[in-house]
């Protein structure tokens, strides 16, 4: 999933919101030739649904991935940030895929769009049943930390109860997304959930915010083989939803199943990140209000852009009763969750 940032933005994006149609091979293949890049024809789109992504094969057999920014939602400097970090990562030897600087700039702009081109990097997603897999993603999850701490981000928003919870909620309401016949429920599940979020986020001891991975999910962490001179291992991609934050958002995103394994992925994760840098294990208290966030977010983000076609034809299930059901029943039982104690670790 990706987010979005605010509600003028999304009024914004619904302006916008078939502006890709312009975007063809052409135009794509035109942009990078101002650059000097000149294409040889091979063109192929990458899974992105936020933005779109290209991998190019340029004449000399190299490959790009040209990322068009989706109309309205950054502004130019926001984008800047994003880069500025990637870089700073680069710089300290942290394996995060950074825009490639062309003429002296990394932001690029072409027949009204705003891009970034980028080095080819393939690999897979990592395999997270593996411990030395999850201990070596901690180690490098605590240096992207390290830099983000350095200063914080000025244009990017905050990771808060407000713009991804509230925020939603209350676009949804205003532009009558969800069927009369399932919205009290939803509403009345939203309600309690965002209560508790609050309470937990606003608990007596503040949360150290820093600048953050923000989208840290397994797809965003690609995996290569370790070859006979050591090189290899993840690499990050993404910086798309970067923001301030607490830590822990970098983390969750990374664990799955039942309660217990949970717990021992988050100890492994951990055991790699504590190498490197201290844990505060109160944010631990987080990881299932952060969870409900992104479920409240996530429905709103798909509202806000399903005038984009490519939308219905990926999610043509969005915006039914049983769509909207399940989502109260997911609620409900976070409400469970937000009640439980913290993940041992």
């Amino acid at each position: 999933m990706h987010n979005d940032d605010d509600d003028s933005t999304s009024q914004a994006t619904g302006a916008a919101a078939h502006a890709y149609s312009a975007l063809t091979p052409d135009l794509v293949l035109d942009a990078l030739a101002e650059l000097g890049m000149n294409g040889d024809g091979r063109l192929m789109a990458l899974g992105s649904y936020e933005n779109r992504v290209y991998q190019v094969t340029l004449e000399d057999g190299a490959r790009v991935v040209a990322k068009f920014y989706r109309p309205g939602r950054w502004s130019d400097d926001q984008i800047l940030e994003e880069h500025a970090f990637a870089l700073e990562l680069a710089a300290a030897e942290v394996p995060m895929v950074a825009p490639l600087q062309v003429h002296g700039r990394t932001l690029h702009h072409h027949a009204g769009f705003s891009f970034s081109v980028s080095p080819w990097r393939g690999g897979r997603t990592p395999e997270l049943d593996d411990f030395e897999t999850l201990e070596w993603i901690g180690r490098f999850l605590a240096r992207i930390h390290t830099v983000g701490a350095e200063r914080p981000f000025v244009l990017r928003p905050m990771l808060d109860v407000q713009t991804f919870g509230i925020d939603s909620r209350d676009w949804l309401l205003a532009h009558q997304s969800i069927p009369l016949d399932q919205e009290s429920g939803w509403r009345k599940a939203c309600d309690e959930a965002l209560a508790i979020i609050t309470d937990k986020m606003n608990a007596r001891h503040s949360f150290t915010q820093l600048r953050l991975h923000g989208d840290c999910h397994p797809g965003n962490v690609l995996w290569t083989p370790v070859d006979d001179n050591g090189h290899g291992g993840p690499h990050f991609v993404d910086l798309d939803d970067a923001r301030m934050g607490p830590s822990v958002q970098d983390l969750w995103m990374l664990m799955s199943g039942e309660r217990a394994q949970r717990s021992m992925q988050l100890s492994t994760l951990l055991e790699g990140y504590e190498q490197f840098r201290d844990f505060d294990r109160r944010e631990l208290a987080l990881i299932e209000p952060l969870r409900t966030l992104r479920l409240i977010h996530y429905s709103a983000w798909l509202a806000r852009r399903y005038a984009d076609p490519i939308f219905p034809i990926n999610f043509p299930w969005f915006g039914s009763s049983d769509y909207w059901r399940g989502q109260t029943d997911m609620l409900v039982e976070q409400i469970e969750a937000m009640q439980e104690p913290s993940l041992l670790v």
